[in-house]
This record gives structure tokens, sequence and C-alpha cells, in this order.
């Protein structure tokens, strides 16, 4: 699992388990790369849903706030696969 710069880390505890592949983060080039040489992985973003539906990345999947530990592993039950989460702060 990897978080696309900046880190969705805070106090909602919005963070996916951790697993023994995890890099930390990659930068927004790299995501850009992987997304333009179609390479599989699934993508998140950590958004609520009305500002999911207005803007949100190519192939993006919603994960909303405060659902992400009970919905993740709804959605990726391979804990092997790879998984990019983004998460936008305003703040």
């Amino acid at each position: 699992m990897a978080a696309v710069e900046p880190p969705c880390d805070g106090p909602s505890g919005t963070s996916l388990p951790v697993w023994d592949r995890m890099t930390p983060t990659i930068s927004r080039e790299e995501l850009h790369a992987k997304i333009e040489r179609g390479d599989r992985f699934h993508l998140f973003e950590v958004l609520g849903p009305m500002y999911f539906r207005k803007h949100h990345l190519p192939g993006a999947h919603n994960l909303p706030p405060g659902q992400v530990r009970e919905l993740a592993p709804q959605l990726v039950p391979d804990k092997h696969a790879e998984i990019v989460v983004y998460c936008w702060d305003d703040g």
C-alpha cells in the first residue's frame, strides 16, 4: 500500500491497515506514471462523497473519511494487492 503525498493520517483514524509490502508514500509523478502505464493497482481517494463526485482521479474509488477501516477490507480482500490511497487536505 502506498499513500500519495500528502499522507492521510490524522485524528479521524483514516489510515488503512499496514501490510508487509507497504511503501509509505509515492509522489504525484509516480502515481501519474502508474496510471499512464496501465499498472494494475487499486486506487482509492479518501474524500467526502460530495468532493469525490466533483473531483477524483481517473479510475479511483471513494473511501469516505471515517469509513476507511471498515470498507477497505471489503473492497480489497486480497492483502497482497497493491493499493494506493490519495488524501486531499484543505487545511
